[in-house]
């Protein structure tokens, strides 16, 4: 085989590894959240935002208390209940402080609060723009992967570290 066609096979088969770990990297990831009693409260459908930067987190809940609760990505890929301790504090790449209403900036997994109807369940949609599921330290899957958490409270936007947000009440971990 000349040197010419096999310097061009070379370039299409790193071309294809390079695409195939693109595609890889925005497949949609499904977390399954629990209680600290290791009942199952729902499903999160983590995406990748079309044509944007960040991630949709399409949530599926059933069994919550009624109300606002705050939601965060946390730092490690670890639920162990009762209290979800080891999933560790707020996923932060940039050190910053807590809160979307924080001037200095706030965490990559700080996102918005949601609400749980009457009956203890919850459909909706919400963006972190902040993180992504491909490479590099703002990944969901960086240092092993991530946990998403469901706190008791809703998030007052500025209290540091973690929001006012109260208890850890469901957990579900993120990895590839």
């Amino acid at each position: 085989m000349s040197t010419y066609k096999t310097r061009t096979l070379s370039v299409l088969a790193a071309g294809s590894l390079l695409l195939a770990t693109s595609f890889a990297a925005t497949k949609p990831v499904t977390v399954q959240l629990k209680d600290a009693k290791g009942g199952s409260v729902g499903t999160a459908v983590i995406s990748p935002v079309k044509g944007g930067d960040g991630v949709t987190v399409k949530l599926n809940l059933v069994n919550l208390p009624p109300g606002e609760h705050a939601l965060h990505f946390h730092q490690n890929p670890k639920c162990e209940a009762p209290g979800f301790t080891t999933a560790g504090g707020h996923f932060n790449p940039e050190k910053k402080q807590h809160g979307m209403d924080n001037p200095q900036g706030h965490h990559a997994g700080d996102m918005a609060n949601f609400t749980v109807d009457a009956k203890g369940k919850a459909k909706t949609t919400i963006t972190d723009n902040a993180v992504n599921l491909g490479d590099g330290d703002h990944s969901l899957f960086s240092n092993g992967g991530t946990a998403l958490m469901i706190h008791a409270k809703a998030d007052d936007m500025k209290t540091d570290p973690s929001g006012n947000a109260g208890d850890r009440i469901a957990c579900g971990t993120i990895t590839k």
